[in-house]
């Protein structure tokens, strides 16, 4: 890790390194000139920012070409939790509510979907809620269903759907089942706005070993609001037979103090597939759709596997990599559709989770989205989504925006090339599961890598404004959360639009400032 302190920068050079670290090509060594010490009067900034801050120069000090980190951490092996530790307890009470879980429950933020496992019988599928702590005014009554896989036998899983919430507010919410009963809370986003801040943690791949647990403890402390989790839960795949059910319902309880306090905004991957012909299960995503359920049907789609919601300033939307998605198929079409309803003049920010990534210079999974980049990437640049995010390599990397839209086949430019209406393409399949971390780089880097390394690990998007968010991706080193690769994102819809560029200066300095301070 390379650090320095730059104290001073100018206005003008500020917004320069600004455009420099999200541009394809990383800025040079020069920028270290632009450093100035002069003196300012109180808070008011004149021609100068008074500017404090350590930067990872991972990016900036590095040359023309990307980064491979050459960080080698210790870590615990990776296998799974035994059955009988803590972190899988069962809570007390005869048939109590357990494995719960929250999501968004409509498009735009005002509904919340709460789930949870009663394990002897189906007991009440109500939910008591309210804005005060044991003062319940509202009541909201679900569904349950059960389900078999192999000779395993579920316990009831409950889906209910608290609706007509109240922006930026905090909900109590109880569940209770018979005699035992359990309370919980959460808070609801700020208005759809396209200045409304909020935090996102990114995780993906996360399993239940030991180093599952230190990404889990580590995001819990991070200060994000809700999750975008980016495919490959329990890993419960990896087992056989009954087992496979067992270690759904660990992960569920696992996980639990985070779900059931902040929404976490599911996409799956390809260890929810559980496809497992020699079990005579052969029904895809069948315990994932059981458990995790999606408000899809808010925006349109057919299926719980790709939805899209509105949270904030972000309009986020998820796609299903291991679903058709050629073109005519539903999940074709349904994007097709969803990119028109984008309002950037309310929601700036556009972000797309998937789990196979589409530009991945791994030996792990190297190449797997590329059909996926075939249909969609032209989409992304045309619509000029953000940062489109990724797991399933056990690894992280960052790209530079670049595209590979120019080649048809027969002419055109047949390798990714720089592309400023292109997203930034990132994977975070770090969470620390079972299957190890992927360490294995092609080489030499690729030119659209700017940054990879084989850690585990997980990523917050912090959006301040229309204009700007900071972006961190946060290393697990032996216990500690250390941030590791970290850059400041211009929005590719206000940052671009000449017509928007008085804004520029005020967003600018509001969101230095808004840094600074944290």
């Amino acid at each position: 890790m390379q650090c320095i302190i730059i104290e001073i920068i100018s206005p003008s050079t500020l917004l320069w390194w600004y455009q420099s670290i999200t541009s394809p090509s990383p800025p040079p060594r020069l920028f270290l000139n632009h450093v100035e010490r002069v003196m300012i009067r109180g808070m008011e900034i004149h021609h100068l920012l008074v500017v404090v801050v350590s930067v990872l120069l991972s990016l900036v000090l590095q040359g023309e070409g990307g980064i491979t980190s050459s960080y080698v951490r210790s870590e615990w092996p990776a296998v799974d939790i035994p059955l009988d530790h803590k972190v899988f307890k069962v809570p007390k009470g005869y048939n109590a509510p357990q494995q719960v879980h929250i999501t968004q429950g409509d498009y735009d933020g005002k509904a919340v979907i709460v789930s949870w496992v009663t394990p002897d019988e189906p007991g009440s599928s109500t939910v008591h809620y309210g804005a005060v702590q044991g003062n319940y005014d509202f009541v909201a009554k679900g569904t349950f269903s059960n389900y078999t896989f192999y000779k395993y036998k579920s316990g009831y899983t409950h889906h209910c759907l608290l609706s007509g919430l109240e922006y930026n507010t905090k909900y109590y919410y109880k569940i209770e089942s018979g005699e035992s009963s359990r309370e919980f809370w959460f808070v609801t986003p700020p208005h759809v706005h396209p200045d409304a801040s909020y935090k996102f943690g990114i995780i993906g791949d996360l399993g239940q070993t030991f180093n599952s647990l230190s990404t889990l403890e580590h995001y819990m402390r991070s200060g994000a609001q809700a999750v975008l989790f980016l495919g490959d839960l329990s890993y419960a795949d990896r087992y056989q037979y009954n087992d496979v059910g067992v270690r759904w319902d660990t992960w569920g309880r696992f996980v639990e103090p985070s779900t059931a306090y902040q929404p976490w905004l599911w996409s799956a991957g390809n260890h929810e597939v559980d496809y497992m012909p020699y079990m005579g299960e052969v029904t895809p995503f069948k315990n994932y759709l059981e458990r995790y359920t999606t408000p899809y049907l808010a925006s349109k789609s057919s299926n719980p596997l790709w939805y899209a919601v509105r949270r904030a300033s972000a309009h986020i939307i998820v796609l299903s990599s291991y679903s058709p998605f050629v073109k005519y198929t539903p999940q074709w079409r349904w994007l097709d559709a969803e990119f028109k309803r984008v309002d950037r003049e309310k929601t700036p920010w556009l972000i797309v989770l998937m789990h196979s990534p589409i530009y991945n210079s791994n030996e792990a999974h190297f190449k797997e989205g590329e059909s996926m980049r075939a249909a969609f990437e032209e989409w992304f640049v045309e619509y000029r989504v953000d940062v489109v995010f990724a797991g399933h390599v056990h690894a992280y990397e960052r790209s530079y925006r670049v595209s590979n839209v120019r080649y048809n086949v027969s002419s055109g430019d047949r390798f990714p090339v720089p592309d400023t209406s292109a997203p930034v393409y990132i994977t975070v399949g770090d969470g620390g599961n079972q299957e190890g971390l992927a360490g294995r780089f092609m080489e030499p880097q690729p030119d659209y890598s700017a940054f990879r390394e084989a850690s585990y690990g997980h990523s917050t998007l912090d959006i301040k404004n229309r204009t700007h968010a900071v972006y961190h991706w946060n290393r697990n080193d032996d216990g500690k959360k250390v941030a590791t690769d970290e850059f400041v994102l211009y929005n590719q819809y206000w940052g671009k639009n000449i017509r928007r560029r008085k804004l520029k200066k005020h967003y600018i300095k509001s969101v230095v400032v808004d840094w600074i301070a944290s």
